[in-house]
């Protein structure tokens, strides 16, 4: 009986620093996300719109915000993300502007509004709807404001000589600047966009398996995507196995114990 307690704490303990080795990996992440949900993004970050225009983005507030952390020169999921986005906001039902606005943010600090402006223009004919011109704005910054925003939101990339590893995801902000939540991916759902819009709007913030696909998944930098963790995944495979088989040695202790 003994020896059953003792293998049993055994596992417990391994179950345990399972939980904390996913919870490391998240705060060790290099290239991807870690959610900051019910964070606020501060409201003093300046940007310059595709038109030149400074504001802080405190004067953004008010409306849901859907934001897009890019960068225009992208030869990589930039283009297949920002082609996902127009496609679910023509296709959510909600009306751009009057029930959200999407903020698209350049974290390369070399780019300038004039890059902006050609991809809002490119994006505004392909969404085809004259609602995007003013309820879609392309911003771009320098860079002690990129790494305030990306630090703000969890954004977590790397630079590669003239390019960057990243990640695609929408962030969705209340009107008041609290991170409600992310969709991970490039392409998305119209019925899960809209309803992470309606509740964003009542500021309600829900969670995403993110932490779960981070633990299983590693980023593969020349793939540009997220490949399985064998390691990872096996291990914890064999550790709900072993518990599995701890529990029925403990109960058919137990009734061979009392039968006697």
């Amino acid at each position: 009986m003994r020896i059953y307690i003792l293998i049993g704490i055994g596992l417990l303990i391994s179950v345990y620093l399972s939980a904390q080795d996913m919870s490391s990996a998240s705060e060790e992440l290099e290239i991807g996300i870690i959610e900051h949900l019910d964070s606020y993004l501060p409201d003093d970050i300046r940007l310059i719109s595709e038109n030149g225009d400074t504001v802080m983005t405190g004067q953004l507030f008010g409306k849901p915000i859907v934001l897009n952390l890019v960068y225009f020169r992208c030869p990589g999921i930039c283009t297949p993300l920002m082609d996902g986005l127009a496609n679910v906001i023509q296709k959510s039902g909600l009306i751009i502007g009057k029930d959200y606005q999407v903020m698209t943010v350049s974290f390369n600090p070399r780019e300038g509004s004039h890059l902006a402006k050609q991809k809002k223009n490119n994006y505004l004919k392909i969404t085809g709807l004259e609602e995007a011109k003013e309820g879609w704005i392309f911003y771009t910054t320098d860079s002690t404001n990129i790494s305030r925003l990306t630090q703000s939101v969890g954004f977590k990339y790397k630079q590669t000589g003239n390019d960057y590893l990243h990640t695609g995801t929408l962030i969705f902000l209340a009107g008041d600047g609290k991170i409600t939540r992310y969709l991970n991916g490039v392409r998305f759902l119209p019925f899960e966009f809209k309803m992470a819009v309606i509740e964003t709007s009542k500021g309600q913030s829900g969670p995403t398996i993110n932490k779960v696909l981070q633990y299983c998944y590693s980023y593969d930098p020349e793939g540009q995507g997220y490949v399985l963790n064998i390691t990872r995944v096996t291990g914890v495979i064999i550790t709900f196995i072993l518990l599995i088989f701890f529990a029925s040695l403990l109960i058919w202790s137990i009734r061979k114990k009392r039968s006697k």
